[in-house]
């Protein structure tokens, strides 16, 4: 970095705040941070071009747990443990909302489907006959029924005769949302630098050095919102997930409409502008996908498609248009890391592959460590 006296001035001195990551976490961190301290200088550090991790790379699922997921975490989690967390997830979902506005993130309430594959029967029973108890479990926050059973009717095959439809799940427009949180940021006087990567960080009496590739500065406070990245911070109490992700071209009279879920929701997909997008796959190769590359696989690649075309598409012909990926944060408990590492350092992570619902939330969470 060959910075000029100005450059120094103006983006590298006397700083408040430093957060590392301009995801969901980052940007709400730094927008909470500015209610709280008006006059402080506030600065991001983003190692991408736009956001590296998930948050311009996720699905747009506003979701909070599938029923069978929610089975699942209740056979690690005791019950007040798991509704805890789905009421996190339902908080942050309605304070994203309340920051940005429904028009701003494309919010569409379509509702959430699971469905289940015929050689699924195992799941595909315990969860019908646990249904009444996972109502009566999230009763409490939701005062209504959240699960109800319904018949098929978007022509799949290969599946089980009853969906399971979540009234209260949305979607929404993930670059719409992250444009949105951008463009407040900036309003809010929080400077936000791109392809920037911290190397190091070096903790003194009263503020960190912060190590770029060829350049030092100090911060007062630094704050890592990095979340699949944050491995090393936490002891690595936080694993890396990569999740494949494709979309097809426009689809002529889709009739498609909400988001779903398959496989314990380790498969998920949505329509989005008459196209279908469709992302999972990693219990396929739990290790290969334990890793903060991004990139996709032929064997993960290959059974999304033979799912489109045999499952969710199968009487309609289609082309993928595009394939990415994105890394989530995840870890052997469900609970997301907000904590204070040191005197002056911090970090929000861990969202265990619900950054749209709990990311605004952890965000203002990291900032409130800061007294």
């Amino acid at each position: 970095m060959d910075l000029s006296y100005w450059e120094i001035k103006n983006w590298f001195t006397d700083i408040d705040f430093t957060i590392v990551g301009s995801g969901i976490v980052g940007l709400h961190c730094a927008l909470e941070l500015r209610e709280k301290f008006p006059r402080s200088k506030i600065l991001i550090l983003e190692k991408g071009i736009l956001p590296e991790g998930a948050s311009t790379k996720n699905a747009g699922f506003a979701c909070f747990g599938s029923i069978s997921e929610i089975i699942d975490d209740l056979k690690s989690h005791s019950e007040e443990e798991v509704l805890q967390l789905i009421q996190k997830r339902w908080s942050g979902l309605q304070l994203l909302r309340k920051n940005l506005s429904d028009e701003a993130i494309d919010f569409k309430p379509y509702g959430g489907y699971e469905l289940f594959l015929k050689n699924d029967e195992n799941a595909y029973n315990e969860c019908l006959q646990k249904l009444p108890f996972i109502n009566d479990l999230l009763q409490p926050l939701f005062r209504n029924d959240v699960f109800s059973k319904e018949v098929d009717r978007f022509a799949f095959e290969g599946i089980h005769e009853y969906l399971i439809f979540n009234p209260f799940e949305a979607q929404i427009d993930t670059g719409k949302m992250m444009n949105a949180l951008l463009k407040k940021a900036i309003a809010n006087n929080i400077m936000i630098l791109n392809q920037v990567e911290v190397t190091s960080f070096h903790e003194k009496t009263d503020n960190v050095q912060v190590g770029l590739s060829d350049f030092t500065f100090s911060t007062k406070k630094l704050l890592f919102a990095t979340n699949g990245f944050a491995g090393k911070l936490t002891d690595n109490q936080v694993k890396p997930a990569r999740a494949q992700v494709l979309i097809t071209e426009p689809i002529p009279g889709l009739d498609i409409k909400g988001t779903f879920h398959l496989d314990k929701g380790y498969y998920y997909f949505r329509n989005i502008d008459d196209r279908i997008l469709f992302g999972g796959g990693r219990n396929l190769a739990f290790e290969e996908e334990t890793t903060t590359e991004l990139g996709q696989t032929e064997l993960i690649q290959n059974r999304l498609e033979q799912l489109l075309k045999e499952v969710i598409l199968p009487n309609t012909d289609f082309k993928i248009a595009h394939r990415w990926s994105g890394i989530m944060g995840m870890g052997s408990a469900k609970k997301p890391i907000v904590e204070q590492l040191s005197e002056h350092v911090y970090c929000g992570v861990r969202l265990g592959g619900m950054g749209v619902a709990i990311g605004s939330l952890i965000g203002k969470e990291l900032a409130d460590l800061i007294k």
